[in-house]
């Protein structure tokens, strides 16, 4: 038994041509503890069960959103995920409790550079900057927004040897959530998890 449960709702509309999302799934497939959920496989019309999906919610104690950036947002189905499943009286209001707690994780992919997610650079804005709707969101639901793990410049992390080593980071990330080594204290000072990882990962008892 771990101790927490992981779900991995993960969004991608054009997955056959995503080389960082399909090298980040692979590294995760098939690790106890982890559900992970392709919602455009689930929902190809866009006709989301709430029933199951709250169901998938209560039974799991952290929830990762796993996609790549699009229009500084999610694509279409999370946000239609979004709006239907954490319902007033489910996920907040003063009779919705149901997520309180639960650890939240933004795990994206980026077409710009790191640099470019800077006040001086052509985004203009850091990457924590533009998830603040996602983070107030999550703070509504009483849930507890852990910095995203990113990876810039996805087009290019193959050919520039950093796509296998962030896949795996990946997984060793949702391990360490998973089995309670992860830092939190210390995680949750951080703009974005993908680089100090290797401090913020406990050894095992």
């Amino acid at each position: 038994m771990y101790t927490r449960k992981i779900l991995v709702l993960f969004a991608h509309p054009k997955l056959d041509r995503s080389l960082a999302n399909a090298a980040m799934i692979k590294a995760i497939q098939g690790l106890p503890g982890i559900t992970f959920v392709d919602l455009y496989a689930a929902y190809p019309r866009f006709e989301i069960n709430v029933e199951v999906e709250q169901r998938r919610l209560l039974e799991h104690d952290v929830v990762v959103f796993q996609h790549p950036l699009y229009w500084y947002s999610t694509p279409a189905i999370l946000k239609e995920w979004q709006d239907l499943v954490l319902e007033y009286g489910f996920a907040y209001g003063s009779d919705g409790h149901a997520l309180d707690k639960k650890l939240f994780l933004s795990a994206i992919t980026t077409g710009g550079s790191a640099d470019a997610y800077t006040a001086d650079g052509y985004q203009h804005y850091p990457i924590r900057n533009l998830l603040r709707p996602i983070e107030q969101t999550v703070a509504l639901c009483r849930m507890q927004f852990l910095p995203p793990y990113v990876l810039f410049a996805a087009g290019h992390a193959k050919e520039e040897n950093r796509l296998t080593a962030h896949a795996q980071g990946y997984a060793r990330l949702l391990e360490a959530l998973r089995d309670d080594r992860f830092n939190l204290k210390e995680g949750m000072k951080q703009d974005t998890l993908e680089n100090p990882l290797n401090t913020l990962i406990l050894k095992g008892q």
